[in-house]
């Protein structure tokens, strides 16, 4: 057994030997793999196997993807036999909604390369007669996934991680880890067997690895009280059952017919698939109990919980109803057992928050899908500083200090039962919330607030009636235009037309401060540093030359800097700062950093008419001129007293019309937003959610981080030459150069159906062929029609480019048009008062 090692991969299952093989694969020579038991003794060994290619997130669905592929590969590798029953996979849909969701699956699955195809009751009922389907809206259906045994699979790639000089070692626990300034010490404590438990004996050991995976599964909560973190992956009870023989099951395969593919009746929560001349029936039901907050019990190993019956009868119905010819088999088995979540569903991928070289691999709730892919990725960025594909979506740190225990278990298990709920694109789950509010949470609701959940935050959405219901933003969701969607029409033309005002709020914000903040800054990011009173936009790179973070920087003294960026990427932003700072306060100085999110609500006016809103209320000298041209220029920033209440302002508007935002104390949030809302009476003034945001801001072309900016794109990808400063050394340009253009961010307007907008999922074609994808997508107020944003080869990014956008099934016409194509020369944002 070494005790000096490059990489440390903990956890023996599907996930953990996925990532020490392709750790090894890719070229690490000293990987090790530490099993607390045996391989496959957590959920890999009662998982059910099944390989789900289709996935509403680009991330998750490239995972899946090179999975699916990979596992096709092993026997050959290493002579094992990964047990791959590619039988394919049949979404069944019982309402025309549910055929939309599966046509906006279908649209991540095109822009993957995931081949599928859509099929009629009839031809469903045509393949397989054992399926009842008068009463089904059609079928997606996928031949090249089905299931796998994850025992093999996760040996195969044990196997091929050996060959490739991984050692892997069974019955020694992590027990600790301490971080020596250079690498990782991890204690480890040798596993003996006790009255059929597994207990720790006194033999110990000290391993030294320069870098430390996680991947420990059901156990996650012990490793985040080891590691000191909050770590929101806890298992969630999951039953599936299985059945005798069904005759007529095995009539039809003694006739020479085909298995059948895994079957999934997402309207009746279940999947079924064939097990040896009978059925498997999983569910994901209602009330199903998260399980370990704290931490698994000694006792439990390969172990499972009773059998809840009575959770799952409407399931099994629904079952008899979809197959009666299994009415009359028995029940032959049952599984209740363990399986990890996390809040939102996407395993947690990436580093460990204010660590070095830890790296997290926890939280899959599809893991047997998700390892192969997950070790491929996770080893890109371990080996060679960041992955082909932007994994923001995974990364560990999406998640804030804020995070408890009960958020983690409450929202898991919500996550859990809605597996198979319609997942629309305007979706906001109600568990857990409100949380964060802001002080005007309840003024906003007042006036018909329906608000979204952003890093914990209320945001809101739009504004709907006064007397909506707390049902009625549920109601209004849609795959096309929503029940929310004429009232957020009305607020994106209010900012044209006058004025809207937005809470932002939820905004990340820190204070830059110190001798080294200035060339620290100047390092990090990729424009140049704006002058005392003014701000710019900014980038800071991954090493790898792709967008890490997108910055408003306002220069407030010297040497001190006030930086803004996304609010749902509070930790993850906070964290690569503080990281950078730590790595190279020796080379630039001392210098402090503050997270000051909570300290300082943001309200956003836009539009023609919000200087004249602001004019009611400013205080000074020369109250006429403050807010002109001359000593308020664009770009510019500048303490107001907005009667009573001091704000800091930046003359900026993400909507692209006259405006500013109005960073103020939290504790006088009321009084400004009460402030604001009677002087804005006269003056045409509405509150506008993001939706209405989020449309606008498409019509100026302006990036988004987490859509069009990401780190899988450079800034001169995305179009952003004009915040690079190429005369200036910054972290991870020779990278980016190196990169060149393969893709280029365009703007387009779409000709699309009346009754839908694109939502930034979609393939872009021509000729039939897809050259492209939608990042973000909606609808201009300015233009008429649908427009979006996305990537395309950069010989189709010309303006005047004729496109297609895939929507429902069918190609609309879309081109290119030039950035800003509303206001093009800025002239809203600069006019003049």
């Amino acid at each position: 057994m070494k005790t000096t090692v490059k990489a440390l991969v903990v956890g023996g299952g599907a996930v953990g030997t996925s990532i020490a093989y392709h750790l090894a694969k890719a070229g690490w020579d000293d990987v090790m793999l530490l099993e607390r038991d045996e391989l496959t003794s957590g959920s890999t060994w009662h998982a059910a196997g099944l390989l789900p290619l289709f996935n509403m997130s680009f991330a998750t669905t490239h995972i899946h993807d090179y999975s699916v592929k990979f596992y096709k590969t092993l026997e050959e590798e290493t002579g094992l036999n990964a047990g791959f029953a590619v039988v394919g996979n049949l979404r069944m849909a019982q309402t025309d909604e549910r055929m939309d969701e599966y046509m906006l699956y279908a649209s991540t699955a095109e822009t993957v390369g995931v081949p599928f195809e859509f099929l009629t009751p009839d031809e469903v009922g045509e393949r397989w007669p054992l399926i009842r389907t008068e009463d089904l809206k059609g079928a997606l259906y996928h031949a090249t996934d089905g299931y796998i045994n994850p025992a093999d699979v996760t040996m195969a790639m044990a196997k091929g991680a050996r060959q490739r000089g991984v050692e892997i070692v069974r019955k020694w626990q992590a027990d600790g880890f301490h971080w020596n300034g250079t690498a990782w010490e991890v204690t480890c404590t040798k596993m003996v067997e006790k009255g059929g438990n597994l207990v720790p004996s006194d033999e110990q050991v000290v391993i030294t690895a320069e870098h430390v995976v996680t991947a420990s599964g059901n156990h996650a909560q012990r490793t985040a009280q080891m590691l000191g973190i909050k770590i929101p992956a806890i298992p969630v009870e999951h039953q599936f059952i299985v059945m005798d023989q069904d005759p007529a099951l095995v009539s039809w395969r003694v006739e020479g017919n085909a298995e059948h593919p895994v079957i999934r009746d997402a309207d009746a929560q279940s999947y079924v698939r064939e097990e040896r001349g009978g059925w498997i029936l999983g569910v994901y039901e209602k009330d199903a109990p998260a399980r370990f907050e704290y931490g698994v019990p000694d006792a439990f190993r390969a172990d499972l919980f009773p059998l809840a019956l009575d959770r799952i009868e409407e399931q099994y119905m629904a079952m008899i109803h979809r197959i009666p010819t299994c009415e009359e088999s028995g029940l032959k088995d049952d599984f209740n057992g363990p399986i990890c979540y996390t809040p939102d569903g996407n395993p947690l991928v990436g580093p460990a928050p204010r660590m070095k070289n830890m790296w997290l691999a926890e939280g899959f709730s599809f893991g047997i899908t998700a390892a192969g892919g997950t070790g491929y990725y996770l080893a890109q960025m371990m080996v060679e500083g960041e992955a082909e594909i932007d994994m923001a979506s995974l990364d560990p740190r999406r998640y804030g200090d804020w995070m408890t225990t009960e958020y983690a278990a409450r929202k898991n298990e919500e996550c859990y039962d809605h597996v198979y709920i319609l997942h629309h694109p305007d979706e906001e789950r109600p568990a857990c919330r409100p949380l964060k509010t802001a002080p005007s949470y309840d003024r906003m609701k007042a006036r018909g607030a329906q608000f979204g959940c952003v890093n914990g935050w209320e945001r809101p959405n739009y504004f709907g009636p006064l007397d909506a219901p707390d049902s009625f933003d549920h109601d209004a969701r849609s795959f096309r235009r929503g029940g929310w969607w004429d009232y957020a029409k009305a607020e994106a033309e209010a900012v044209r037309g006058a004025a809207g005002l937005i809470d932002a709020t939820a905004f990340t914000k820190h204070k830059l401060r110190g001798p080294g903040a200035e060339a620290f800054l100047d390092w990090f990011t990729t424009n140049r540093l704006p002058k005392v009173g003014r701000i710019n936009l900014t980038y800071a790179l991954t090493a790898a030359g792709t967008t890490r973070t997108e910055y408003t920087i306002v220069r407030l003294a010297e040497d001190t800097f006030y930086l803004v960026s996304a609010g749902a990427w509070q930790a993850y932003d906070s964290d690569y700062l503080a990281q950078a700072i730590n790595d190279n306060v020796d080379r630039f100085g001392p210098m402090w950093l503050d997270d000051c999110t909570g300290q300082h609500g943001v309200f956003a006016i836009a539009g023609p008419k919000s200087r004249d809103v602001l004019q009611e209320l400013v205080r000074d000298a020369e109250p006429s001129t403050v807010l002109s041209n001359k000593r308020f220029p664009w770009l510019s920033a500048r303490r107001l007293e907005l009667k009573m209440c001091p704000v800091n302002a930046i003359r900026v508007a993400y909507t692209g019309e006259l405006g500013w935002e109005l960073h103020h104390p939290m504790e006088m949030q009321n009084y400004l937003f009460d402030q604001l809302m009677d002087a804005g009476e006269k003056h045409g003034l509405k509150l506008v959610g993001a939706r209405a945001q989020n449309w606008l801001r498409q019509e100026k072309s302006y990036r988004a981080f987490g859509t069009e900016l990401g780190r899988d794109a450079t800034p001169l990808e995305a179009g952003l030459d004009r915040f690079v400063d190429l005369s200036k050394d910054f972290h991870g340009k020779d990278a980016m150069v190196a990169k060149g253009i393969r893709s280029k961010c365009v703007t387009v307007l779409i000709d699309g159906p009346a009754d839908a907008d694109p939502w930034g999922r979609e393939a872009l074609v021509v000729d039939g062929q897809k050259v492209g994808r939608l990042t973000s997508g909606g609808y201009s107020v300015a233009f008429g029609k649908q427009i979006g944003m996305g990537y395309v080869r950069p010989d189709l990014a010309e303006v005047g480019t004729k496109l297609k956008v895939r929507m429902f099934r069918e190609l609309f016409d879309a081109e290119v048009v030039e950035d800003s194509p509303y206001d093009p020369s800025n002239a809203t944002i600069r006019v003049d008062g």
